[in-house]
């Protein structure tokens, strides 16, 4: 069955999710008009078995490669560490590598909470909220004992239930009975497993309560599950006291300023989601929770925490939450994950929240030294370039020569580079 394309197309296409990846494929470029490269370049899936794409995802017709680059010159708690990344943008990977170089000798030093995640349960229509919160805290033992039988394995690996907490939220249409199951998800990212808890204990939590269950999933904000970064930068291996205090003067204004604190943190994450990505966790989730964290005192302000110690050096700190995990959806099934996995030698989900957390710090303190020194454009520009020269047609040894002319003529435009590059051509 094929669609031409043209005015009566339609996206309501019976069966669509039965066929294979090439016959939906054979459809939408049908609908869409796409030419035979367009074609052929979505059927080659890469490194990625097809079967295994058509599981991870609905409806698949083809994959999304992204680049992994290696940031080098890690230490993390003393030890040499190589960090694969998932990103498109450029200037990522160069920035994790220059802050890293720059403090090489002592490194980053980490810590974490914990491994506990947590289910929210919401109950509504409560005649008495007060007396349900305490009637819900006296079935601990309860609680405990029906979330454990959900998840045998995560016991017998240490994990399982830890606390339950009762919170009353005033909302318009009156107060929300909120339950909080906490539970230490150990290895795992931990979703489906308190999912499947907050699911069992629903209709306990609404008989207890007297009112009616709505929702029951787990909370992005896993502030119970903490990654921490510090790192010591002398102030005479980064430029000396002027570039330290600017760098400090950056801080406080993301400090101090969510219009400023949205682009310092997206910098903060560039690093993070990149090394998230490569190693098959959940992006969007680290996101979710990093960006809420980081406005959980009423206001949006800065991850990071930059200050002159008694040395007269840059002291700099993180602090977000980082629920990741080693076991269960891409990072164990994804061979690209596995690899990166490998390359970082981790063997427990709190050992790569805690480089993840350094990589973030070491993703910052190269933004705030760019934008206290030469701004950020200079060495984005310059990596960018290339991305650039290839928009505008350049292949081969092409791109470096034409990256390098834009770079040396300080215009990184599209409109230069098809002129730089008809000048190459030119001879």
């Amino acid at each position: 069955m094929t669609i031409a394309a043209g005015s009566n197309r339609s996206s309501r296409i019976a069966g669509f999710h039965k066929l294979s990846p090439r016959e939906r494929l054979d459809l939408v470029a049908g609908f869409a008009g796409l030419d035979d490269a367009q074609v052929t370049h979505l059927a080659n899936m890469g490194n990625l078995d097809p079967v295994l794409a058509d599981k991870l995802i609905e409806n698949v017709i083809g994959t999304m490669n992204i680049p992994v680059g290696v940031a080098t010159n890690m230490k993390i708690d003393g030890e040499d560490v190589l960090i694969p990344m998932a990103t498109e943008e450029s200037s990522v990977v160069a920035a994790v590598c220059n802050a890293a170089k720059q403090n090489y000798e002592t490194g980053f030093f980490t810590s974490v909470s914990g491994n506990l995640m947590i289910a929210q349960v919401q109950a509504v229509d409560v005649a008495d909220p007060a007396g349900a919160r305490i009637r819900i805290l006296e079935k601990r033992d309860e609680i405990k004992a029906a979330c454990d039988a959900c998840d045998p394995v995560l016991v017998s690996l240490g994990g399982g239930f830890r606390d339950v907490e009762v919170r009353l939220l005033d909302t318009p249409s009156g107060t929300m009975v909120v339950t909080h199951l906490i539970v230490d998800t150990r290895d795992a990212m931990g979703a489906n497993a308190v999912n499947t808890m907050a699911e069992k204990l629903a209709p306990a939590i609404a008989a207890w309560s007297g009112g009616r269950v709505y929702l029951r999933i787990l909370s992005n904000l896993a502030d119970r599950r903490l990654a921490r970064a510090r790192a010591v930068w002398k102030a005479a291996d980064i430029g000396g006291e002027a570039v330290r205090d600017g760098m400090i003067s950056a801080y406080e204004f993301a400090a101090a300023d969510p219009y400023r604190a949205a682009t310092h943190n997206k910098g903060i994450m560039n690093g993070i989601s990149a090394v998230v990505l490569a190693t098959g966790n959940d992006t969007r989730a680290v996101e979710a929770g990093a960006h809420a964290f980081a406005a959980r005192s009423g206001r949006y302000t800065s991850l990071t925490t930059y200050e002159v110690n008694k040395d007269g050096n840059l002291s700099a700190s993180i602090e977000l939450p980082l629920a990741v995990g080693l076991i269960g959806g891409a990072t164990k099934v994804h061979p690209t994950a596995r690899a990166c996995l490998a390359i970082l030698g981790v063997t427990t989900a709190e050992r790569l929240a805690r480089i993840i957390a350094a990589v973030g710090l070491a993703q910052n303190f190269s933004a705030l030294k760019a934008l206290a020194t030469t701004g950020i454009q200079k060495g984005h520009m310059a990596l960018h370039a290339q991305n650039i020269a290839m928009m505008a047609g350049a292949v081969g040894e092409e791109i470096d020569r034409v990256a390098r002319l834009l770079v040396e003529r300080a215009s990184v435009r599209m409109d230069v580079a098809q002129k730089v590059l008809e000048e190459v051509r030119g001879g």
